[in-house]
């Protein structure tokens, strides 16, 4: 395999039972370059092996004075330089393909690992972990094959040289054998505290890149409580902790340089010692003393890799470790073959075109079912499911797509009767497509941000506008003058930063709507969304998505008021499926979820009255839900006249930094929820609700 070859078209199945089993597997697939590397690196060393003696010969053949032996001694002097340099070139050109082939096969394997696993991924292993791993980690696997064939070449001939000189001077040879023998070792004890203390070094300076960068992305929420010198200060003491492990390091490994250095050198120098007493006792030649000098000079460098190799092993050997503990996450029912594929076909490409609809997927209909909680969402309807728990929805969101978070045990998923974990992994990205909470934006231009593979049957231009992203693409517009008034080709920041949280999820909506799968699963797909604009979103996600199933995790009555059918869900089980209405009036845990109502029995609130009237209204109001405020309201028209619930607004918006314009008179005349609201910092509302709130996208009823 060659850098040009890349990538494999079959990485193939890892051994991921230890950290060492998988870097002997990694050295076992890549045999032919491992082999190469070593031939040309033996041709090396043999070479440089040489010169010594043909040193050693030109000098006896001065101290002879023969011109003829001194001739020879330089035409082998050039054939050595010669194949000394092809030697050295080659084996540079091969241990580097083996470095960059090795790392490219793990990154190759590590990325259809994460693309099979998807959102489950982060569930399982730590974000900062799968970075490392596809990073630094790699690198360092690399560098242990690299340096295996340039070990086994410098073992080869650092034991040819120690052989020849125990036959060509044996008190010498011996001296330098034990000697090479000893020094070969020294170093080993103290690779592993390296080892941790660097391993100690990059946890800490992980943990301060962490908090530099949740600082920096929430500058704009730091600013308006005055915490910005709290995690000044963190960050300050994090720096320093990473300032002090690197120090530490830098001390062991210096010590272990200091050793590398020093003790070859006193090898070196009771080898002059003793091989000068021989010679001044007439028992060797000068041109012996030499030649036995060159050759212990030479196993200086072997020594080297020697060390090499050992740091690389002692380094690489957790960096497998961590690899293998993201390679061995399974999918579902796939085995530790990976029986199930992940969707690449063996050629390398995808099955059916990586833009268009895998020819699996087209088996893929009809209701999609939960056996867990008993979930069944018809097909090509559009349901709406309810859950008190929001964590307990973003899981159950993701096990709808077949992500299970934890696949020991699990029960898949059914689409038409067929298990989704037992399905072929691109089929089952085509059939169902899950938008969590949180979706990501990737940086690029619009157009480049709806090129998703899709059925072609929803243009970006119609999903844009279902998704209500006019605004949206207006602002993108004026802050990009490369684009020249074209919505399409205006840039996105990365993660879509210079966005309202509502912006992001009405861009993460077209995009999914683009994509236009069987089933779509929208984990509360408009909670930073003004209420006005999730009305026309709800209206045209269900106009642009008629005839497919449609699955929405939401607690706003917008959205439930459009769905075809509403399903309740609590601890892990459906307790009730109905209408939006018939939920709101017949079921008092719906209400409680949806309007903050507290049901019935349960404590008052804190002031010891009734949490009726305009009090429940302004705990729905801080929690982002105008509407269901106004429901209440509405319900208890009198009590929202009264000075008491006036009181409370006023209070609500002195703590929760939020002005509610007309609420009693809107409230009264049963009109919606006004949104004339300003933000916290004074600055007009935009229409987005995360910006009416302290915390942009909080939870919503």
């Amino acid at each position: 395999m060659q850098i040009r070859d890349l990538p494999y078209t079959d990485p193939g199945v890892p051994d991921v039972r230890t950290g060492p089993r998988f870097l002997l597997w990694l050295g076992r697939m890549q045999l032919g370059g491992q082999a190469k590397s070593l031939g040309w690196g033996t041709l090396h060393m043999a070479s440089v092996a040489s010169v010594p003696a043909v040193v050693g010969l030109a000098v006896e053949a001065v101290v002879e004075r023969s011109g003829a032996g001194l001739l020879r001694a330089g035409a082998l002097m050039a054939v050595l330089a010669l194949t000394v340099t092809l030697g050295d070139t080659m084996l540079h050109r091969t241990a580097i393909t083996n470095w960059v082939t090795a790392a490219a096969r793990v990154q190759q394997l590590l990325a259809r690992r994460t693309a099979a696993l998807g959102a489950t991924l982060t569930q399982r292993v730590a974000a900062g972990e799968v970075v490392a791993v596809s990073t630094g980690d790699i690198e360092k696997i690399g560098w242990c094959v690299e340096s295996a064939s340039r070990f086994s070449a410098a073992l080869l001939g650092a034991t040819g040289v120690c052989a020849g000189l125990v036959v060509y001077e044996p008190q010498l040879g011996l001296l330098v054998t034990c000697g090479m023998a000893v020094l070969a070792v020294t170093v080993l004890p103290l690779l592993p505290r390296a080892t941790r203390r660097a391993d100690l070094q990059r946890e800490k300076a992980g943990r301060a890149t962490e908090l530099a960068a949740d600082t920096v992305a929430g500058l704009r929420v730091l600013r308006g409580i005055g915490g910005e010198e709290l995690f000044l200060t963190r960050y300050r003491t994090a720096s320093q902790e990473v300032r002090r492990a690197a120090v530490r390091t830098a001390r062991m490994w210096a010590l272990i340089e200091a050793i590398q250095v020093a003790l070859p050198g006193l090898l070196l120098l009771a080898v002059v010692w003793h091989g000068a007493r021989l010679a001044l006792d007439g028992r060797i030649g000068v041109g012996e003393l030499v030649t036995v000098y060159g050759a212990v000079t030479f196993l200086l460098f072997p020594l080297r890799l020697f060390q090499e190799f050992a740091m690389a092993y002692s380094f690489s050997r957790p960096s497998a470790q961590r690899a293998t503990r993201v390679l061995s996450l399974r999918r579902g029912t796939e085995d530790a073959d990976g029986a199930v594929t992940d969707g690449v076909s063996p050629a390398g490409g995808r099955s059916a075109g990586s833009r268009g609809r895998p020819p699996e997927a087209d088996a893929l209909d009809g209701d999609l079912y939960d056996p867990v909680t008993g979930l069944r969402a018809p097909e090509g309807k559009l349901t709406a499911v309810v859950c008190g728990d929001p964590d307990a929805a973003g899981k159950l969101a993701d096990r709808l797509g077949g992500h299970p978070p934890d696949s020991t045990g699990a029960v898949s998923v059914r689409l038409g009767g067929v298990p989704l974990d037992e399905q072929p992994l691109a089929a089952v990205r085509a059939a169902v497509l899950v938008q969590d909470k949180d979706p990501v934006l990737l940086s690029g231009t619009v157009r480049e941000l709806l090129d998703v593979p899709s059925s072609g049957e929803v243009s970006a231009r119609h999903a844009l506008r279902a998704a209500e992203c006019g605004d949206v693409l207006d602002a993108l517009v004026q802050g990009s003058p490369e684009a020249d008034g074209d919505a399409l080709s205006a840039s996105v920041t990365e993660r879509g930063r210079s966005l309202s949280g509502g912006q992001r999820q009405r861009l993460a909506l077209a995009r999914s709507l683009v994509a236009c799968p069987r089933v779509l699963v929208l984990d509360e797909p408009t909670s930073a969304v003004d209420a006005h604009t999730e009305a026309r979103i709800a209206d045209g996600l269900r106009e642009i998505r008629a005839g497919r199933t449609t699955v929405v995790f939401s607690s706003s009555p917008l959205m439930l008021d459009r769905a075809d059918s509403v399903v309740l869900v609590q601890g892990e089980q459906v307790v009730a499926t109905g209408s939006h209405p018939e939920l709101l009036h017949g079921h008092a845990a719906y209400r409680s979820i949806v309007t903050r109502e507290p049901e019935e029995g349960e404590a008052p609130g804190s002031d010891g009255g009734t949490p009726e009237g305009g009090e429940l209204a302004g705990r729905s109001i801080a929690s982002g839900t105008a509407t269901a405020a106004f429901t209440a309201v509405g319900d208890e028209a009198a009590a929202a006249r009264s000075a008491e619930a006036a009181g409370a607004l006023r209070d609500l918006a002195a703590g929760e930094a939020v002005e509610v314009v007309d609420v009693l008179d809107s409230a009264a005349e049963g009109s919606e929820a006004p949104v004339g609201a300003q933000a916290a910092d004074g600055s007009a509302a935009t229409g987005e609700r995360g910006e009416l709130a302290p915390a942009e996208g909080a939870e919503r009823a």
